[in-house]
Formats: C-alpha cells, structure tokens, sequence
C-alpha cells in the first residue's frame, strides 16, 4: 500500500495539474467553471505551500501523484480544503485515508476541522458525514449552495 507524505514547494507542479484534473468534474457537477479550484494560480499556490501554517498531504502510486489535501491551521481550528483523487481512482478509498490522517498531522491545539463542498456533491457530503463532520451552514453560489461542515476534535 502506499504510504501517505507531506508535499511543499517542490511537488506545486504536481499539486496544481492533480487540483484541475479532480475539480473539472466539480465545476461541471456545479454548472461553474470558476471554482477557486480551477482559477487558482501557481503563485497562489506557491505562497499557500511556503505558508508554515498549510499542511499538505499526498499519496503516490508509482511516483505518480493521485491524491492530496490541504490543511490550514488557524488557532483551535484547521480548515480543510482541496482535498482531491484523480479521476481514474476516484471511488477506491484515497481520499478516505486522507480523512483518516488529517488529525495526526494536526496541532494538540485544534478543537476542529471545518470544509466547505458544493450542495450537488452529493457523494463528497456523504463521505464527510462518515467521517464526523456535520453541516453548520450554506451559502448562496448563484444557481447552487456552498455547504459549510465541522468535525469537533476531542
């Protein structure tokens, strides 16, 4: 099996070609090509990966990166965000092992992990509520909504 790393500044090329690849059928899911996803630059990146408080993981298969997430701690609270599987694995566990690793990697000090998702993801939704973490808000997006969600650390 393939063993979860953290990536940084070196592995950006990667994390952005992963990041288009898995969000495409998002924005096509959300009728919105401008998910901050897909428009983020390479100096966005770049700057959220040199950030001492971004903590970014990833599986490679064979070199290969197929699978990461992103974990910004602010204070008691990380916020979880592009966690992402390529499109041809999509469905075998990856990004449930990301899940699983996310509170390993945090500070003793975080009391909790927040994310946000699209209301039409309906799959991604699911996994979150498997993993603990409950809706605590929506936001319009136009034609659908940003569903916010938390998971306490005890």
């Amino acid at each position: 099996m393939t063993e979860i790393s953290r990536l940084g500044v070196s592995d950006a090329g990667e994390i952005l070609t992963l990041q288009r690849a898995a969000f495409v059928a998002e924005a096509q899911l959300h009728d919105d090509l401008a998910l901050p996803a897909l428009t983020q630059t390479m100096d966005e990146l770049l700057a959220d990966l040199a950030n001492p408080a971004v903590i970014v993981l990833g599986i490679r298969v064979v070199g290969r990166l197929v699978a990461s997430a992103r974990i910004h701690v602010r204070g008691d609270v990380a916020d979880l965000g592009r966690l992402m599987v390529v499109p041809d694995l999509q469905g075998r566990g990856l990004g449930s092992r990301l899940l699983k690793a996310v509170d390993s990697v945090l500070p003793d000090s975080v009391r909790g992990v927040e994310l946000f998702t699209g209301s039409r993801s309906v799959g991604n939704l699911r996994l979150y509520r498997r993993f603990g973490f409950r809706e605590t808000g929506r936001e319009s997006a136009g034609h659908y909504d940003v569903v916010a969600m938390r998971r306490d650390i005890e």
